[in-house]
């Protein structure tokens, strides 16, 4: 990772600003041009602290774009540098609604805004499917232990089960298979 003061502040709220006003879909949409800004471009963060961040603003509560906002400002520049990322996040959806709410009464019956919105729909899901994809590959997915995600996947998408038991099974998994070799070797002696 490069060294923490060398995304200025001003960089810094200019990547998140471009990046949540240029963003159509929500946060998950934001992923690849957040990766593609951070990681690929400045070099501020690596692939993998990358992905523990958002393993990270997945985990807290709230918008996951404006906690990975969060994890690298702080990452980069401690405390002012996550309240300028958060704000360069937050500002143009603040200011969008603001526009939209005083417009939207003249134009949410058009045809026209309703062809548009459609027509978004199919990019949205091509930018949620981008950074699955490539953050599949930096998190170690492989055809060996690709029967998790999958799983996991159909299970939330296909029989709405709340994301939380998956949590709680993988952390209660994750525990149990750190400490068996653990109890087992104490038995043995």
């Amino acid at each position: 990772m490069s060294e923490p003061n060398k995304a200025s502040l001003l960089k810094l709220f200019v990547t998140f600003f471009k990046i949540g006003a240029f963003t159509i879909g929500g946060a998950y949409a934001m992923i690849p041009l957040i990766r593609t800004e951070v990681v690929q471009k400045n070099g501020w963060l690596r692939d993998e602290d990358f992905l523990d961040g958002i393993a990270a603003a997945q985990s807290c509560p709230g918008p996951i774009a404006a906690n990975i906002s969060v994890y690298i400002g702080f990452r980069l520049r401690r405390t002012l540098g996550m309240l300028t990322a958060l704000l360069g996040t937050i500002l143009p959806s603040f200011i969008t609604i603001l526009v939209i709410a005083m417009f939207f009464d003249r134009v949410s019956d058009l045809a026209a805004t309703e062809r548009v919105f459609h027509a978004l729909r199919p990019a949205v899901v091509a930018l949620i499917a981008i950074p699955v994809i490539q953050m599949s590959k930096t998190g170690g997915v492989s055809l060996k232990n690709f029967w998790f995600p999958l799983t996991a996947a159909i299970l939330v998408g296909v029989f709405n089960l709340s994301p939380i038991w998956l949590i709680l099974v993988t952390v209660v998994f994750a525990v149990l298979t750190s400490v068996l070799p653990f109890w087992r070797k104490e038995r043995m002696q």
